[in-house]
């Protein structure tokens, strides 16, 4: 029993250092970022289990072009279907959700679901 105890602690410290591995390559501009996109941002853009859908796309470093510039338009502006938080965030912080896009890389939240047809095979493939 002690041994089972002692194996859990150790994966419970291990798992608890990965997380913060995770934040390491993170300046503070781009940690400020994914504390914003966690509250605001993620509601539509992470997927919450894995057999749901996402309402908006996924985002990464690849999203608008790459550019963060245009990224910050959009945080600030929104688009038909997204709201704009111009007045909600100030352009700092726009910026750092723009910064912290920008490290975030592409196929992560971009998972098949059981709710996702799948294309059946043609004779060609």
């Amino acid at each position: 029993m002690k041994r089972s105890g002692w194996i859990a602690l150790m994966l419970l410290a291990g798992a608890s250092q990965g997380g913060f591995a995770a934040e390491d390559h993170l300046n503070e501009q781009q940690k400020l970022g994914r504390r914003l996109f966690e509250q605001s941002c993620g509601v539509c853009h992470t997927r919450p289990t894995l057999v749901a859908g996402m309402y908006g796309p996924e985002l990464s470093k690849e999203s608008s072009g790459g550019r963060e510039d245009v990224m910050r338009v959009i945080i600030s502006n929104g688009t038909p279907r997204m709201p704009g938080f111009k007045y909600t965030f100030n352009s700092d912080q726009i910026a750092a959700i723009a910064a912290y896009i920008k490290t975030m890389p592409r196929g992560t939240q971009d998972l098949p679901t059981a709710r996702t047809p799948t294309k059946a095979a043609t004779p060609a493939q």
